[in-house]
């Protein structure tokens, strides 16, 4: 009977053991503060326009994107709600120079802006995220779908610029354009749909 009850007390005093060891390590992870920021680097903006009345697609960014915000949050969706932006659109980035110039000039230029500026407004639980974008004097909300996982945010949206009073750039910039605008079946066409594309990816630092 000794035995018995030595080898049950081993047991039970074993368990106690391992169960204090568990609780320890789980205390010690939860404990574990991290804070995230925005880095303008890790943060990129790619739009594609179409052209052709079967649209084609034609795909760029921006060199220069400037971010405002939070220095700093436990939680991740709290810094990006946070946030403004403001992107030179002398800055625009197609990988062809002409290009670049004539976007720059007959697009940005007959709308008279400068810089494209704007804000997050919201994230809701749906999916859904609200941003506010600014351009030819005019603000307009955007509603488009974005997930954020692991500290890296990704919103996509498609908009008119039209919305925007921006008619006239799109007719000006056709106008420049129209020889390679023109598809197989001889229309000259450029859209006014534009599809927007903006990641970044917040650091981590954790104490």
């Amino acid at each position: 009977m000794k035995k018995h009850l030595l080898l049950s007390a081993t047991l039970l005093t074993g368990l106690l053991f391992s169960c204090g060891g568990n609780d320890a390590e789980t205390t010690k992870s939860t404990s574990e503060k991290c804070t995230y920021s925005m880095v303008n680097e890790n943060s990129t903006l790619e739009w594609t326009a179409f052209k052709f009345t079967e649209r084609k697609g034609v795909t760029g960014t921006f060199r220069e994107i400037n971010i405002d915000g939070l220095e700093s949050s436990e939680d991740p969706k709290t810094l990006i709600e946070s946030l403004s932006f403001s992107i030179p659109t002398a800055t625009v980035e197609t990988e062809n120079p002409e290009r670049n110039y004539k976007i720059s000039k007959h697009f940005f230029g007959i709308i008279a802006t400068q810089n494209i500026t704007g804000e997050v407004k919201s994230l809701g639980k749906n999916g859904k995220a609200v941003i506010s974008i600014k351009m030819n004097g005019m603000s307009k909300d955007v509603t488009g779908e974005y997930t954020l996982n692991a500290g890296t945010f990704v919103f996509k949206a498609a908009i008119d610029v039209v919305d925007w009073n921006a008619g006239s750039g799109i007719s000006a910039l056709n106008t420049i354009c129209k020889d390679l605008h023109t598809g197989t079946d001889g229309v000259s066409k450029l859209w006014s749909e534009v599809d927007l594309s903006f990641t970044t990816v917040l650091k981590k630092d954790c104490k």
